[in-house]
């Protein structure tokens, strides 16, 4: 009976333990749509054919679509938040006062019928059966005829109309630049469930989150139109446009549409743009993607997006060597959009007249791709992973490309944080995307408190640890959907340091970093902590007769310092105010913190030199 209980008992924490190390899972869905764009009233009718599976471990009665393009429209909630937030994106108002003294308009109030954008769903089956379907503005909710076991497909085939509208955010017709079509967020697209539930959120203007799939794009259009986004196409000697094999002949497609045939594996999004006038060059990185470069024939901007290319080449290059692989065999760099927007294998920039602008755009644009696209996190949920992360590593890549390269290439990064913190206007970064009170808390704390999370968490852990932790993360979560947590806990693994107690107080607080020398006494030096955010401390101390030594002070719930060639003291318990330790030689100055890569909000107080 006794080996027989401890066979049970072996079998049941085997079960268990493979239950544990198998508990992630990811929803998969598989597009094939057909689209007949009509160039000159900008509408397009779909055909959208999805297989859903259940991945999850739950069985799912309702389903939910996002129809972003319904956000551009007069009463929309993205044209009413417009009308309420004290400072508005200015791509999407009017100022009718003075620059002193703003007063906005939405640009969507003012939207005619044949300028909005719409999704218009015109029917809906699941398994060849109509279903009930509701639309709230940029939601479609599905009531299923036959919920969806776990582990169980279903397929839904859908008709629609959609409408691009005139160029406000992201999407649009005609953009600043003159681009005809900047598709974005243009199709019905399936929402996210995970372990969270459904994330069915309406489109303020926010980033977003999508379900991993794969995607069978063809694109009826007007055959003067070059295409470039998403995918790999398939029929590159129907179409030509400068994808065609230079030593075949183009088999010019009969009719005045030209078809395009795209094909994306494994991604969460598809995304296209296209232009008569569009310029398509490509390069090759070696032993890597094609990268393709479609742009408009304007003398303002044909020198600089011809001059970038080689930069992109060598972007990538270093995102390939620091972070991993690129995954994807191309990646296309598009004129279009409003600015900047990170997509599947593409991204959408505007401008060129100034070289350094459009390269830096190009870095962090591209940088998506590895800390978005691949690492898939919730955008609308944690965009200071995406926002922040690709800050940090388009810094490091501009810095490490440039012919004066700095020693911290976040310097300025941290004024930004200290102007918000000092604003009074700061919100912890677990703040969902589309509920911060400003878009300056929000531009903020996504790009510069997002970014410091990382350089920060290098000072924490050591330079090397936090660059292994990087390359560990994006290996053991790339295709998948990590969280907050899922780097952190890679951060412990790697540097072997508990580190809990960094991302909640980074991240869920707006607790703030102060710690200042409160005195120098003899060879005895008290430090104390001020703020509420407890942190390990490197001091350096400058001797009278002109040596200097470094030391390293733990916080005690990490257990454990950093590689450091620091003389390591004595943890610091996050509980004592204070703290105070001795040296072997009179003093002439005490630094807390010399790499300046800890967020101090008063600095002041980080020197002490005695007369």
């Amino acid at each position: 009976m006794k080996n027989i209980f401890t066979l049970i008992f072996t079998l049941c924490l085997a079960s268990l333990t493979q239950a544990q190390n198998n508990s992630y899972w990811q929803q998969h869905v598989n597009y094939t749509m057909d689209i007949d764009m009509n160039v000159d009233t900008y509408q397009y009718d779909g055909t959208q054919t999805l297989v859903y599976t259940n991945n999850s471990p739950d069985k799912l009665d309702k389903v939910f679509y996002h129809l972003f393009l319904n956000a551009f429209q007069p009463g929309s909630e993205m044209d009413i938040r417009l009308q309420n937030v004290e400072d508005p994106d200015n791509r999407m108002v009017n100022n009718l006062g003075t620059k002193e003294k703003p007063i906005y308009e939405s640009r969507i109030a003012n939207l005619k019928p044949d300028e909005i954008g719409f999704i218009k769903v015109l029917s809906l089956t699941q398994d060849g059966k109509p279903v009930n379907f509701k639309v709230t503005g940029t939601i479609l909710k599905v009531m299923l005829n036959t919920a969806i076991a776990s582990g169980a497909q279903t397929t839904l085939k859908m008709t629609f109309k959609g409408q691009l509208p005139v160029q406000i955010r992201r999407t649009g017709r005609n953009n600043a630049d003159g681009v005809a079509l900047s598709m974005t967020q243009w199709y019905p697209k399936l929402a996210e469930y995970d372990f969270e539930g459904w994330h069915a959120d309406p489109y303020i203007a926010r980033e977003f989150h999508g379900v991993w799939g794969d995607f069978d794009v063809t694109l009826h259009i007007d055959k003067s139109y070059t295409v470039g986004g998403t995918g790999y196409l398939q029929n590159p000697q129907e179409v030509g446009h400068g994808y065609e094999n230079p030593s075949e002949k183009v088999k010019k497609q009969k009719g005045k549409k030209l078809a395009w045939h795209f094909i994306a594996p494994n991604v969460h999004d598809f995304t296209w743009a296209a232009d008569p006038n569009y310029i398509h060059d490509t390069k090759q990185v070696p032993n890597g993607a094609t990268l393709h470069f479609l742009y408009k024939n304007d003398p303002k901007v044909v020198t600089n997006w011809k001059t970038m290319q080689d930069d992109a080449v060598k972007t990538m290059q270093y995102y390939n060597s620091t972070v991993g692989a690129y995954p994807y065999k191309q990646y296309s760099i598009i004129q279009g959009g409003d600015g900047g927007m990170e997509y599947a294998m593409s991204t959408l920039i505007t401008g060129g007249e100034k070289l350094n602008g459009l390269v830096g755009t190009m870095r962090h644009e591209m940088a998506h791709s590895w800390f978005q696209f691949a690492l898939a996190t919730n955008e609308s949920e944690h965009p200071w992973m995406d926002e922040g992360f690709t800050s940090f590593i388009s810094a490091m890549a501009g810095n490490a490309m440039s012919d004066k390269p700095t020693e911290n290439p976040f310097a300025r990064t941290y004024g930004g944080y200290y102007y918000l913190v000092k604003s009074g206007k700061q919100e912890p970064l677990s703040t969902h995307g589309d509920r911060y009170n400003t878009n300056m808390a929000y531009s903020i704390a996504s790009y510069v408190n997002g970014q410091i999370f990382l350089s920060q968490l290098g000072y924490v852990i050591g330079w090397d640890n936090l660059m292994l932790t990087l390359k560990n993360y994006y290996a053991n979560w790339k295709m998948k959907h990590p969280t907050p947590n899922s780097i952190i806990r890679e951060a412990e693994k790697t540097s072997g340091l508990q580190l809990g107690w960094y991302l909640n107080e980074w991240v869920n607080t707006t607790h703030t970093i102060d710690y200042g020398i409160k005195s120098v006494e003899n060879n005895s030096i008290t430090l104390e902590r001020i703020g509420q955010m407890p942190i390990p401390v490197d001091v350096r101390v400058t001797f009278v007769d002109g040596s200097t030594a470094d030391f390293n002070i733990p916080l005690r719930m990490q257990y454990g310092n950093k590689p450091t060639s620091a003389k390591v003291l004595d943890d610091w318990a996050w509980a004592y105010p204070t703290y105070t330790f001795k040296v072997d030689k009179a003093v002439k100055k005490v630094e807390i913190d010399p790499s300046k890569l800890m967020a101090d909000v008063n600095q002041k107080d980080n020197v002490l030199e005695k007369d």
